[in-house]
C-alpha cells in the first residue's frame, strides 16, 4: 500500500467514526426529545386525571354542604319554639288539670288521675323552659 492510500483509508475510517458518532448524537438527541414529550403527556394525562378526581370530589363535598346547610336550617326552624308554642302547652295544662279534677270528682280512675296530673306538670315544665328562653332573646 502506497501512502495515499495509507491516508485515504484513515480518512474513511475517520469519516465512517464521525457518520457514526453523528447518528448516534442525532439518534440520541432524538430519543431525548421524544422521551421529554412522552414524560410531558403521561404527566398531562396525569394531571388531568387528578384534576377531574378534585372536582368530582369539589362537587360532592358542595352537594353534601348544602344538604348539611338544608338540614341544619330546617333542625333551626324545627327548634324555635316561641310564645305561641308555650302558650299552646299552658292551655293542655290547664285542660289536662280539668281532666285530672274531673276524675277525682268521680273517684272511679286514681289512676287516670294521677297520669292527668303528671302529664300536666311535664307540660308545665316544659312551658317554664321555653318562658327564659323568650326572654332572653326579647333582651
Amino acid at each position: 500500500m502506497t501512502a495515499i492510500q495509507i491516508c485515504a483509508l484513515i480518512a474513511l475510517i475517520i469519516l465512517a467514526g464521525l457518520l457514526v458518532w453523528a447518528g448516534y448524537f442525532m439518534g440520541h438527541s432524538d430519543g431525548m426529545s421524544a422521551g421529554m414529550k412522552e414524560s410531558d403527556n403521561i404527566q398531562r394525562v396525569e394531571s388531568a386525571k387528578t384534576i377531574r378526581e378534585l372536582r368530582a370530589s369539589l362537587d360532592f363535598i358542595k352537594a353534601d354542604h348544602a344538604r348539611l346547610a338544608q338540614f341544619s336550617k330546617r333542625l333551626q326552624q324545627a327548634l324555635t319554639l316561641g310564645e305561641p308554642e308555650r302558650q299552646t302547652l299552658l292551655e293542655i295544662a290547664e285542660k289536662l288539670r280539668i281532666a285530672a279534677d274531673t276524675y277525682a270528682a268521680f273517684r272511679t280512675g286514681k289512676k287516670l288521675e294521677r297520669e292527668t296530673r303528671v302529664l300536666r306538670d311535664q307540660a308545665l315544665a316544659i312551658a317554664a323552659l321555653l318562658e327564659p328562653a323568650n326572654q332572653e332573646s326579647a333582651a
